[in-house]
């Protein structure tokens, strides 16, 4: 003999799920919470990044790309201001990193190793290596342009996660998580990163130009601690302006800003 099933509600949904609670009556199962979920993939991205938030919506903002957003802040609610700080927390530890393991370097050589391992690319790779590829926020502008594909992208969330544990847990805990994430990298050989004056000046020879010039534009703070401004030209083209604690290194940053400018082929410094 099949006993009768307990009636449900008239007003009960066909495709809702339901249970039977002590008295036999029937009750709605209750559906998982998608706040749940978020915490839950909150809570694996953390253990990737390998540190947990005391302000949860601090990742979040570091999560966010710009084209999630709308409204008048989404500049400021997006990782953007994030990354700003996180790019320079970055070379204050990776500076003092390099300080520390190499001893002998100079000023030329520590600048190299910095430069190789604060550009965007190896932040990207970073940010590949933790699979924060697959937890930013897009949104149909960003996903539609591939905007998670973008090394540059990738790279600037890095720095904003950076930023955002900084903010979160202090200077220690935004040092010990790049450490972690840098220090095999920094022992690497450094790159070999090839002067962009001599790179500017091949270039130019190859276009039947001359030599580049450069001038000092402006010299300006006191006498022990320097700052120059110097323009480079080329016939036919714009100038370019660098700044460096010496005429060198204004001259350098000049010949760089100008290879950028002109999408030299093979320059990424």
């Amino acid at each position: 003999m099949i006993e009768d099933a307990p009636a449900t509600s008239a007003s009960a949904k066909p495709n809702d799920a339901v249970s039977a609670d002590a008295s036999g009556s029937a009750t709605p199962a209750k559906k998982p919470s998608r706040r749940v979920s978020a915490k839950a993939a909150a809570a694996a991205l953390e253990t990737r990044i390998g540190y947990k938030f005391s302000t949860p919506s601090l990742l979040a903002t570091a999560m966010t790309h710009v084209s999630a957003l709308k409204g008048a802040r989404v500049r400021a609610d997006s990782y953007q201001r994030l990354e700003f700080l996180g790019d320079h927390v970055l070379g204050l530890v990776v500076s003092d990193m390099l300080y520390r393991a190499f001893p002998r370097g100079d000023e030329g050589e520590l600048s190299k190793r910095l430069a190789d391992l604060v550009r965007k690319e190896t932040c990207a790779d970073v940010a590949t290596e933790l699979g924060l590829d697959e937890s930013i926020k897009l949104g149909a502008v960003g996903q539609g342009a591939g905007a998670r594909l973008r090394k540059s992208v990738l790279g600037d969330v890095c720095e904003a996660v950076i930023g955002a544990i900084y903010l979160d847990g202090g200077y220690p805990a935004a040092a010990a998580f790049v450490e972690r994430l840098w220090s095999e990298r920094m022992r690497k050989p450094a790159r070999a990163l090839r002067d962009p004056k001599t790179i500017l000046q091949e270039w130019a020879q190859g276009r039947g130009l001359p030599t580049p010039a450069y001038r000092e534009v402006e010299r300006t703070g006191p006498h022990h601690d320097p700052r120059f401004r110097v323009a480079v030209e080329l016939p036919g083209l714009d100038f370019a302006e660098g700044t460096g604690s010496s005429k060198r290194l204004a001259e350098k940053a000049a010949a760089s800003a100008m290879l950028k400018r002109e999408d030299v082929p093979g320059y990424d410094g």
